[in-house]
């Protein structure tokens, strides 16, 4: 589950009033979700195959001049070339599917039908950086192309949260140097 804060930070990052969210996946070392798990299906259930959905946009800009500089070609060329990479790239994909399903029968709902995607092109292409690079956020060490791109990335968090956050009701009330009052 999310929290008032939590989906608030989401909604400022995305511009827009967040969808099925399930919870907060990875957060950024400035402690903002940069990563949410979405339901399989939104509340209407309208089919959502992307279940870890990168939410910073400061993550997304570096991650879109990344994927600007031509690397997912190179990526796409070794995934032909090696197959000890394709093998596991094909787990990668394989443990989407898997959480995915595990989300569904969590929440009580029907899972996606066999082969819908899961996401960035898996298992045979690559097609999206910022879905592989989300997918290794939130489950470190699961997604080769995503951790690759990962390692390629700034330090996007370095100058401060991407969206400020005003305190909820619960929250109790700070200085100006974040000590709670």
């Amino acid at each position: 589950m999310i929290d008032e804060r939590d989906e608030a930070a989401v909604a400022a990052q995305l511009g827009r009033t967040p969808r099925g969210i399930r919870r907060v996946a990875y957060r950024c070392p400035c402690g903002l979700p940069a990563v949410i798990e979405t339901a399989p299906r939104l509340p209407d259930g309208t089919p959502f195959p992307t279940l870890y959905y990168l939410t910073c946009p400061k993550a997304a800009s570096a991650i879109g001049t990344l994927e600007g500089s031509g690397v997912m070609r190179g990526m796409q060329d070794r995934l032909g070339a090696e197959p000890a990479l394709a093998a596991e790239y094909a787990g990668a994909h394989a443990d989407y599917l898997a959480r995915r399903d595990k989300a569904a029968r969590e929440d009580g709902i029907e899972p996606l039908p066999e082969g819908t995607q899961s996401a960035g092109g898996m298992p045979e292409r690559v097609k999206c950086l910022h879905a592989l690079i989300a997918h290794e956020l939130a489950v470190p060490d699961a997604n080769p192309f995503g951790r690759e791109g990962l390692a390629e990335l700034p330090d996007w968090w370095r100058s401060g949260p991407c969206v400020a956050v005003p305190p909820c009701d619960g929250d109790a009330a700070t200085t100006e140097n974040g000590e709670k009052r």
